[in-house]
């Protein structure tokens, strides 16, 4: 979910939540990658049971990055998307189940986000490519130097959705990775591997959310997994906190701003494509070895842990003097239902409630105030109780009109500020920088100076550009003639408009800051008059069952295929009046749309080239039934905003009738291939040879049992379903074909697939958003309130770093003493400066502290061993005494059958190609490479 700044917000407020991830890098030997060995305990000093994957927030840097060189073609995608995983899998290295989802069709409300981006992505891509062609022959005709065109189809990122051949090719290439890593990584040995690729619908985060739901409700679910979701959306937060799960972390990207590019014309640092000159490329290096390298630092990553989060949420939300009982677990949904008003990707924002005006903390106290007014919470397990949330929004309809005049002021304070900085930058400039072989070099480039060649030609240039330049400064207007005298045509030279001082500001007419604001509001945005009631609540209602409907969708699952807000625009918090008789049920039994249907409501007639022929005729045929459906320009309306990407799309909504009776004339002209990209799948099952639900997955095809089975809970840590056969298996003993030429068959397969469906419920079924009984509470990370009151023998607070809380600073010991000792001299430092002092800790020092009996100068990493201290409810039997040794899980009833680790025996790391990918003979002869 999109919600701008809000995790620049929530990391600013609460910093302990952030956890820099400690990844082990690989090592070379003789030029050949050594594979890390992921079976080995954590760098990280913690071990996690469940790795998810939100596989679009891998797909996307992979395939179209933004801060290096993109791939040359889809292979290179593939194995770009492969080493990624690699990465994810390295820092985390999950003991039990990695969960991959791609976004399958998405529910309807969600499309019309989807086709925003789609067709804003579209319209950008062209608008670019022509702005570029622009400039380029613009610069050629001054004369300027260039690269050659490179002739190469752009690549059309819109292809990331459900039934295109991208996608469908995918899902091959990611069924070929799972089996190769089953067969050769020893990490992977007793993972149980969950494939949910593009045809399962749902989206790829609400798919992982629907499964931990689903398991968290069965008896043999383990109440003290630690999860580890990967992805990039700020609404995994929210996500995280919704399954009220004690261990739950958040692995993502460190947002870097400010990364450098290289333009697009002519590859150069420093500049963008409208500030190009055509200048020739400087020379990289002595010898220019570095013409084609551009500096790219590796990603980092980082570790949002949600335990922390729960913390700093316990002190904030929890009141006193309620006039009912306090459930911090109910404050929490709470919370979370609040930050839906400020943005997320099924309806717009409420215009008084910006996240960067500190919306959330303003809806936080006013929730604090009037919660003891509303006699209870205002949901229950997703449910919201509208009569208290109507009480929430006119407490914020009230100061509504102060917001609005707070923000005209601090955006006229933040323009001024900027205008005085202009002018003292412009003010503090140097009078005259020396030009040429004279002019001021970087600090970098002082090792290799350039010898002075002709100076006094330079020295007469610079003054005669020094004197141009100074003669004549009462008008900035004054123009010159070309040997630098003043004109006197009197005609001066039209001041430019990037010289200004101000900016231009698009046209706000809506003036919320002034009386009026919502008459204007209504008229310019709706088309309506604000007298009109039966309009407003007619929007109102819209939004109170959109409110409902995301927060089911995030506690229950999908309430509705079919429901979307119909408006672009939201209404104001004071027009929230008599919302608590409003019906918020929904139709029951919907099905999602088919993945080629969701095409057709989502692209753009650009990127009609993803459809079958007959299918994109009806994007651009003007006799098509559908032709408004995509227009092929679109107005964006700021909407009091700075920059078109955040502004509204105004594109008409599509009517689910008349496209699918238009596209009832075009299904027959179906290929058996378009068919079946166009039929909805499940997901996928995969385990190794080592694991110990293997054979019994092995002996479902032996007997071809066409009926599901479940899965025996004790074979597979815990984890229930159904199992029924794949056409499409990966069966041992079997070759797996790589979709990838550069890559090697998998000969010698020992991992096998099945199909794999989550326990099923009845439709009315409730997921109570509670923790479980046998939850055990994390151990406390913040600093305790009262820890300078409390007898702590006068020791200071020492802050957490890591998972580790029992971390213990490492130091030197004598012999590393002694090594700097011979290594640094001692003429650097002072006369006298600690010469001959005793090492810290060293038998005779005064300053001695003794190890104790069995302690380490450096110690090894501790298991995870988790706190004792539980919430409620009695320990389930399976989870007593949970002794977790590295790289090992519980022992529980499923891991006593694990056959020994000396049984397994990794696959020989011989001819590597990428990313310890075996390669084809003929790939190592065409390339050259060293094995």
């Amino acid at each position: 979910m999109g919600v701008p700044a809000f995790f620049r917000w929530l990391s600013r407020k609460y910093p302990s939540i952030i956890v820099n991830c400690v990844e082990e890098k690989a090592k070379e030997c003789n030029g050949v990658k050594v594979p890390i060995d992921t079976s080995k305990p954590n760098p990280n000093e913690v071990e996690f049971d469940n790795l998810y994957l939100d596989m679009n927030g891998i797909i996307h840097p992979c395939t179209h990055p933004e801060d290096k060189p993109a791939p040359k073609n889809e292979d290179e995608m593939m194995v770009a998307i492969f080493e990624y995983i690699d990465r994810i899998f390295n820092i985390v290295r999950p003991r039990r189940l990695l969960y991959m989802a791609i976004d399958g069709v998405a529910p309807r409300a969600k499309m019309n986000q989807q086709r925003s981006r789609r067709f804003r992505a579209s319209k950008e891509g062209m608008e670019a490519a022509e702005e570029k062609q622009k400039i380029r022959q613009e610069i050629l005709a001054k004369g300027g130097f260039l690269p050659p065109e490179e002739v190469k189809e752009r690549f059309d990122s819109n292809c990331i959705t459900p039934g295109t051949e991208f996608m469908d090719n995918l899902a091959k290439c990611l069924r070929y990775y799972i089996a190769d890593r089953l067969n050769s990584d020893p990490g992977w040995k007793n993972l149980t591997v969950i494939l949910s690729d593009a045809s399962a619908p749902g989206e790829g985060e609400h798919k992982i959310m629907d499964y931990i739901r689903r398991q968290r409700a069965q008896p043999n679910h383990d109440p003290n997994t630690h999860h580890c979701l990967c992805g990039a959306d700020a609404d995994l937060i929210m996500l995280g906190l919704a399954t009220h799960e004690p261990n739950f972390t958040i692995i993502r990207e460190e947002f870097k701003p400010n990364k450098p590019k290289p333009c697009a014309l002519c590859n150069q640092m420093g500049h963008e494509v409208k500030d190009c000159q055509g200048l020739p490329r400087e020379k990289q290096g002595k010898h220019d070895q570095f013409a084609d390298t551009l500096p790219i630092s590796e990603q980092e990553f980082i570790f949002i842990r949600l335990c922390v989060l729960r913390e700093y949420l316990e002190r904030e939300l929890t009141m006193a003097s309620l006039p009912f009982t306090f459930d911090f677990e109910r404050s929490v949904d709470d919370w979370v239902f609040m930050c839906f008003f400020v943005g997320n990707d099924f309806l717009p924002h409420l215009p008084s409630l910006e996240i960067r005006e500190g919306a959330i903390d303003r809806l936080v106290n006013i929730y604090k105030n009037v919660v003891h007014k509303t006699g209870g919470y205002l949901t229950e397990s997703g449910f919201v109780n509208l009569q208290r949330v109507q009480m929430i929004m006119l407490a914020v309809g009230e100061v509504e009109d102060s917001i609005f005049k707070k923000r005209k002021d601090d955006d006229d304070n933040f323009k001024r500020r900027q205008k005085e900085k202009r002018k003292r930058l412009k003010r503090d400039q140097p009078s005259f920088i020396p030009g040429g072989q004279f002019s001021p070099q970087a600090l970098g480039n002082r090792s290799s100076p350039q010898a002075i060649c002709n100076p006094r030609q330079a020295a007469f240039e610079m003054r005669m550009h020094e004197r141009q330049n100074s003669t004549t400064p009462a008008s900035p207007n004054t123009s010159l003639t070309p040997d630098g005298s003043p004109s006197l045509g009197g005609g001066g030279i039209k001041r430019k408009p990037e010289d200004s001082d101000s900016e231009p500001e698009p046209e706000d007419n809506i003036r919320l800051w002034e009386t009026g604001w919502k008459q204007r509001y209504y008229k310019n945005k709706f088309d309506v008059d604000a007298s009109d009631e039966k309009f407003r609540r007619k929007v109102v209602q819209s939004y109170v069952e959109g409110l409902c409907w995301v927060l089911r969708y995030y506690y229950q699952g999908c309430a509705s295929w079919n429901w979307y807000y119909p408006f672009h625009y939201a209404p104001f918090a004071s027009d929230f009046e008599g919302i608590a008789d409003m019906p918020s049920d929904f139709e029951k039994g919907s099905k999602p749309f088919k993945p080629l249907e969701q095409l057709m409501g989502v692209f753009p007639a650009a990127s009609g080239n993803f459809l079958p022929p007959t299918w994109r005729k009806l994007m651009t045929d003007p006799e098509s039934s559908i032709i408004d459906f995509y227009p092929e320009d679109f107005a964006i309306d700021l909407n009091g905003k700075k920059y078109a990407w955040q502004g509204v799309a105004l594109l008409p909504f599509v009517d689910e009738r008349r496209l699918r009776a238009a596209l009832e004339e075009v299904y027959p002209d179906l290929t058996p291939e378009e068919s079946r990209r166009n039929s909805l799948g499940g997901d996928v099952l995969f385990v190794g040879k080592h694991h110990p639900l293997c054979d019994f997955i092995v002996e479902q095809y032996k007997t071809k049992n066409t009926e599901a089975v479940d899965i025996p809970p004790e074979l597979c840590h815990g984890i229930q379903g159904k199992l029924t056969l794949n056409d499409n298996a990966v069966l041992p003993d079997q070759v797996v074909e790589s979709p990838v030429p550069m890559l090697q068959d998998l000969t010698q397969n020992s991992a096998v697939s099945i199909s794999f469906k989550d326990p099923q419920f009845a439709e009315d079924f409730v997921f109570k958003a509670t923790v479980l009984p046998g939850a055990k509470k994390p151990a406390p990370v913040l600093k305790p309130g009262d820890w300078e009151k409390t007898n702590n023998d006068g020791r200071p607070w020492r802050p957490q770093l890591g998972f580790n809380r029992d971390r213990k600073p490492v130091h030197l010991d004598q012999s590393a003493f002694r090594t700097l000792g011979h290594t640094m001299p001692r003429e650097r430092g002072m006369p006298g400066m600690y010469p001959n002092a005793v090492p810290l800790g060293a038998y005779g020092s005064p300053y001695a502290r003794p190890l104790l009996g069995g302690q380490q100068q450096i110690p090894k990493l501790l298991s995870n061993l988790r706190p004792q201290e539980s919430w409620r409810g009695p320990t389930p039997l399976f989870q007593q005494t949970p002794q977790r040794t590295a790289g090992a899980a519980p022992l529980l009833a499923w891991n006593r059958m694990m056959p020994s680790p000396n049984q397994f025996q990794p696959a020989q790391y011989q001819g590597l190609g990428p990313m310890g990918y075996p390669q084809r003979p003929e790939d190592r002869m065409d390339r050259g490479r060293q094995v």
